[in-house]
């Protein structure tokens, strides 16, 4: 125990021997009091971020946090003080208990209040707990007027008039490979639970609903991760090789991150690139659970990046999964239980200038990932419902991904569930259905066209290894048309490069083919 710890601990102890007439403590109670402070730091993330629709982490990212010590009990203290939440606030505020001082700590008050009006605490620590338990009669009295003026029965009766949508879902539990075989994960997941392989995803094991592995030994060494069946589809879409550079454009948490180097297995590079300082903070700690030994961490804004920059001249790979509404999986991120989501039919205008704005961003992210010279593959992916973070973003740059010689490839051919049929090459993308697979994701695939085939469609001898820059395209094999492009690409085997001539050798090259087919029929915009 550390030093801060140990003078917490007597403080507690020197708090609970006043409260208790002089006796010490049970581990219990100790404990109880440390998970209060630990919900109510939780709850004010949550809110804050809730009030701003623009959260760091969802509720169950910030309670398994390794900063949280008692996850369990810390857990249920906020989804019930969360599911309690507008009852605990018209009780606090028609009571008019909180006076400025225990204002400042209202996260607290809130999940004390639930302690003593729902929960089971007999006997509460600290001095916030002593002041509410001095009001309890007042809030109980408060409570008993609020049932009579809303014509209900009892609590629960109460908590119909606020309803929240427990979606049972079953456990997805990714086996990282870069420590332990899918085989060996399995065996051991037997001894305790039922546990089957998902026919999907070749790492996944699928567990019942319910099953809570949080402070199993394989999570808790970054053996195997929690993470959802869509989520993990991800970096399997992008199907990096080991030894390639890979760029992961929006990295925290980092789960799809530490996938990337387990297909990889822990050779060539990641770039994992992230804005926010405390989210960096939490993919490091993911990178460091995994012993992911190929992961740079990169902290700034991914469309700061030059793609000119020599650093990037060798990312083969671009996983794009970018801020988003997060629609797809608001239920297993328990956003039912925010405050926001009693609102949402009565701030649809606000939410979709919201989603609007992040269309916005996202195709802006994109057409940044398209403009890296070597990259060969992008996925674009979100875990939203909404067309206009999907489709319509993938179609609004589907003209500059074809300028670079890129083209929608279809993912998981198995998958039934497509892109929603707005435009024409739509069949390529992928959907998950929030009620159907009990999560909503997208995911398009982009595969740059990187070879000039010739008639018998190999490469032309010599061409491939070739220094200099001016790649040459099909742009349409049926009318035998080529689209000329300027593209940094020394060293990259992968391309067929046309050798350095002059701009009349070009036109003197193609000048008979243009003859050929006559001036009317000419494509100036593809033929210069």
């Amino acid at each position: 125990m550390t030093r801060s710890n140990r003078l917490r601990a007597a403080d507690v102890t020197a708090e609970g021997g006043k409260a208790n007439g002089g006796r010490r403590p049970s581990n219990g109670e100790r404990s109880s009091y440390f998970a209060r402070r630990e919900a109510a730091r939780v709850l004010r993330c949550v809110l804050e971020g809730d009030e701003r629709r623009s959260a760091v982490a969802s509720i169950k990212s910030l309670v398994y946090s390794p900063s949280v010590r008692n996850k369990k009990a810390t857990f249920a203290l906020v989804c019930q003080t969360l599911k309690h939440l507008p009852i605990i606030k018209e009780v606090l505020e028609t009571s008019h208990v909180l006076n400025g001082k225990w204002k400042r700590q209202e996260e607290l008050m809130y999940i004390i209040t639930y302690d003593i009006l729902f929960g089971k605490a007999i006997v509460l620590l600290g001095d916030a707990e002593k002041f509410i338990l001095l009001q309890k009669d007042a809030l109980q009295s408060t409570l008993a007027q609020i049932l009579v003026r809303k014509r209900v029965k009892d609590v629960e009766g109460l908590l119909l008039l606020y309803p929240t949508a427990d979606v049972p879902k079953p456990r997805y539990v990714r086996v990282n490979t870069l420590k332990l075989d899918v085989e060996s994960a399995l065996h051991e997941l037997e001894k305790q639970h039922k546990v089957r392989k998902d026919d999907i995803v070749p790492d996944l094991l699928i567990l019942p609903p319910g099953t809570d592995l949080h402070d199993h030994p394989l999570v808790v060494n970054g053996s195997v991760f929690l993470q959802g069946r869509a989520s993990s589809m991800v970096a399997v879409a992008l199907g990096p090789q080991p030894g390639w550079e890979v760029l992961d454009a929006c990295s925290a948490p980092g789960n799809k991150t530490v996938h990337l180097a387990a297909l990889m297995r822990g050779n060539g590079k990641i770039i994992a690139c992230e804005l926010n300082k405390e989210r960096v903070k939490r993919l490091e700690d993911t990178i460091r659970r995994s012993g992911a030994p190929n992961v740079e961490v990169l902290h700034g804004d991914f469309l700061n990046l030059n793609p000119k920059n020599p650093l990037y001249s060798k990312v083969r790979a671009i996983l794009l999964d970018p801020s988003c509404s997060g629609s797809g999986t608001a239920a297993d991120r328990l956003d039912h239980l925010l405050p926001s989501h009693t609102k949402a039919h009565s701030v649809g205008a606000a939410d979709t200038e919201r989603i609007r704005k992040l269309a916005a961003f996202q195709v802006k992210a994109l057409s940044h990932a398209l403009s890296f010279p070597a990259v060969e593959k992008i996925v674009y992916s979100t875990c939203s419902i909404h067309q206009m973070e999907n489709e319509d973003v993938v179609n609004s740059v589907l003209p500059l991904a074809r300028s670079y010689g890129f083209q929608l490839m279809t993912t998981f051919p198995q998958w039934c569930r497509r892109g929603l049929p707005v435009f024409e090459g739509s069949e390529h993308l992928l959907r998950t259905d929030p009620i159907q697979d009990l999560e909503g994701f997208f995911i398009a695939l982009f595969v740059r066209e990187n070879k000039l085939l010739t008639k018998n469609g190999s490469c032309p001898e010599g061409i491939e290894d070739s220094p200099w820059e001016d790649i040459m395209v099909p742009c349409s094999r049926s009318k035998n048309r080529f689209h000329m492009r300027k593209r940094a690409a020394k060293g990259r085997n992968s391309l067929c490069l046309l050798s350095r001539m002059s701009k009349m050798s070009r036109r003197l090259m193609f000048y008979p083919y243009h003859r050929r087919r006559g001036p009317s029929t000419t494509d100036k915009s593809t033929s210069t």
